[in-house]
């Protein structure tokens, strides 16, 4: 098959990157401005094009290569990152992450966070037995110990992966244990040690942090979840601003059909107009559930980088702009009261995924192939958009009511 024609990229208004976040989830990815055109671009319904002889850069000609409803997303995306390159969008977040891990080659090896998106850890070992590329686990945070796996360098009990690794992959905040890395140091020692970087962003998004303007290789995102923001599409991003990489990555979406429905792409854009007001609720909201979830009597344990006694506070502060809206919460009494918190919640929606406007839980453990580090009783929040004294409210009456303790009095918001 020929090679996959980029799109055009004047087909849309593009605005100047100087604009905010919060501006550019709304004004980039418009139409052209011309009397009596659409505010919006349409949703265009074709699997093919009118086409014939040699197909010229940036002309449409088969859907999976590419359809003008997908080049509004991919714009307004790559300009949240502050990206070079439109973003690629994908039919999954997994597609999008496998994509960026066929970046490694056979053989090859990848430091991976031991926390993180255990479907991505899945695919990692699927590698393994595919294509005999190593995995090498970290603790993320420790930002000593995980570019010594990136060098291959020996550990405490003696023992190496020899060779520099092909890939330094790094989620933070991690899921779901919320551990905060050091990315700029990451990505700096990684590099100097010839490694690619490739950064999950999907927790932080593209309004708390931009790997790329740090020297990530690549980023990635399940859409799915805080971009869309409305659980009602499944779909994933990768981003590189290396020429190469971009075109590595768009030719493995092409070749493998990893594609998204337009259907799909574009209520991803029209969930993405509204990023910046969600996250900033949904941020505040996880800020002060965290808050009081840490003096209630019935919790064992709370994890939110606003919290100032958190591991990650100080990092995330320097780094983050915000803490983002995912609490890791253990109640008292261990896994069968996690369940039962789950059980009694009524305003809170016991499922899986995140970043909806919703607000969502689940015990993680729940899951086979979540790591056995992360604990039994661990529930991980999504914190949605509602107000923030019904949320607490139905929180807090089921923790008194699967523990018998009642909450102390939280300082006033």
């Amino acid at each position: 098959m020929s090679a996959t024609p980029e799109p055009a990229s004047s087909a849309h208004h593009q605005p100047t990157s100087t604009l905010s976040p919060a501006t550019l989830a709304v004004a980039a990815g418009r139409p052209p401005r011309v009397q009596g055109g659409p505010v919006n671009p349409p949703l265009v319904l074709s699997s093919t094009y009118v086409s014939q002889g040699e197909v010229p850069a940036g002309e449409l000609f088969y859907a999976r290569a590419g359809t003008e409803t997908w080049h509004p997303f991919e714009e307004a995306l790559g300009a949240l990152e502050r990206s070079v390159h439109p973003a690629l969008v994908f039919g999954s977040g997994m597609a999008a992450i496998a994509a960026a891990m066929s970046l490694v080659p056979p053989g090859g090896r990848i430091v991976l966070p031991r926390h993180a998106y255990n479907v991505a850890t899945s695919y990692a070992q699927d590698l393994g037995r595919r294509s005999g590329v190593a995995l090498t686990l970290v603790d993320v945070a420790d930002t000593d110990a995980v570019l010594a796996a990136v060098r291959g360098e020996a550990g405490p009990d003696g023992e190496g992966a020899p060779g520099v690794a092909s890939m330094l992959w790094v989620e933070s905040p991690t899921n779901p244990m919320l551990e905060v890395a050091d990315v700029p140091a990451l990505i700096r020692g990684a590099h100097q040690a010839g490694a690619l970087v490739a950064v999950d962003n999907t927790f932080a998004t593209p309004l708390g942090q931009r790997p790329l303007s740090w020297g990530a290789d690549v980023v990635v995102h399940s859409v799915t979840k805080y971009l869309s923001g409305h659980s009602d599409v499944v779909l994933g991003a990768a981003l590189s601003d290396d020429p190469a990489l971009h075109a590595l990555l768009r030719g493995y979406r092409t070749l493998h059909g990893a594609i998204a429905g337009p259907s799909e792409v574009w209520l991803a854009l029209r969930g993405l107009r509204t990023l910046a007001l969600r996250v900033q609720r949904s941020q505040a909201n996880a800020a002060e559930l965290a808050r009081r979830l840490a003096h209630h009597p019935a919790v064992a344990a709370v994890r939110h980088p606003s919290l100032p006694g958190d591991p990650g506070h100080d990092r995330a502060a320097a780094q983050m702009d915000g803490f983002g809206s995912i609490v890791a919460l253990r109640p008292a009494g261990g896994a069968a009261a996690a369940d039962a918190v789950v059980a009694a919640l009524r305003l809170w929606v016991p499922a899986t995924s995140l970043g909806g406007v919703e607000s969502s839980l689940e015990r993680r453990r729940r899951f086979p192939g979540e790591p056995a580090s992360v604990p039994e009783d661990l529930l991980r929040l999504s914190v949605g958009i509602e107000d923030v004294e019904d949320l607490w409210a139905d929180l807090s009456q089921a923790l008194e009511r699967t523990t018998g303790a009642g909450p102390e009095h939280a300082p006033a918001a």
